[in-house]
């Protein structure tokens, strides 16, 4: 495989996985669901901002001295579906990158994200 630094090289027809995903080293912001491509906004609106910006700080500081961490976007969450998927990149089909997530079992992090939902 290829690095794909065009979006219009992409077939959004086609089912891809996260290790395609990986590979795609552009501006547009996509997720994937089922292995389809989504375009994500390419600049969240000021208001959007300011209400991610007020829940990570308030989850931020509800969250101190607990043993779960809060991340924000862009941040990989890898979804798996449990009759399809293993840990594989080649089997993840559904990679979104929410605004806000907790993740309070520290197996699920790695360097990428977090492989299965957040809690």
């Amino acid at each position: 495989m290829k690095i794909i630094r065009n979006i219009n090289l992409l077939d959004f027809e086609k089912t891809y996985t996260y290790a395609d995903y990986l590979l795609w080293q552009f501006e547009e912001r996509l997720k994937l669901i089922k292995g389809k491509i989504f375009k994500m906004a390419a600049v969240p609106s000021m208001q959007h901002q300011r209400i991610a910006s007020r829940l990570h700080t308030y989850i931020g500081h509800y969250l101190l001295n607990q043993p779960c961490e809060l991340f924000s976007a862009p941040f990989d969450v890898r979804l798996l579906d449990k009759k399809k998927s293993i840990k594989s990149n080649k089997e993840i089909y559904t990679v979104v990158q929410p605004d806000l997530c907790v993740v309070c079992d520290k197996e699920k992090l790695d360097e990428r994200g977090c492989l299965g939902s957040p809690d």
